[in-house]
């Protein structure tokens, strides 16, 4: 791998991850995701491993980024599955929320604006 500039490898440390545990069926160990930069993540048992691991994704994702001149994501902006940002404190309860109940935020944020719509539309009704 080629150096790695000091500012990108300092920077690491600042990007939010979520860390959760795999089921057996999902290979066990813990996964470990940067909402900021979508698609990067590892995994890892014992879960600082995982951490290891993440940081090692992201660098190559970082450079990626950086080598085809994309815009790389600040740490702490976080958006939601259509690209919108939300506030960081949401975005904190969302994670933490993601976190207890097992899955990604993802499909948490998808399942609860679909839960939403439905609400909505049957009040409609």
């Amino acid at each position: 791998m080629k150096d790695v500039p000091t500012e990108i490898t300092s920077n690491l440390e600042s990007y939010p991850f979520a860390v959760r545990p795999l089921s057996a069926d999902e290979g066990g160990g813990y996964l470990i995701e940067y909402p900021d930069i979508p698609g990067v993540m590892s995994d890892g048992d014992p879960p600082e491993q995982a951490i290891s691991n993440g940081r090692d994704a992201l660098r190559s994702a970082i450079l990626t980024l950086q080598e085809f001149a994309d815009p790389v994501p600040a740490p702490g902006t976080p958006t939601a599955a259509s690209g919108q940002r939300v506030p960081r404190t949401i975005h904190a309860r969302l994670t933490e929320r993601a976190r207890q109940e097992g899955v990604s935020l993802n499909a948490l944020v998808s399942t609860m604006i679909a839960e939403g719509l439905g609400i909505r539309q049957s009040k409609r009704r």
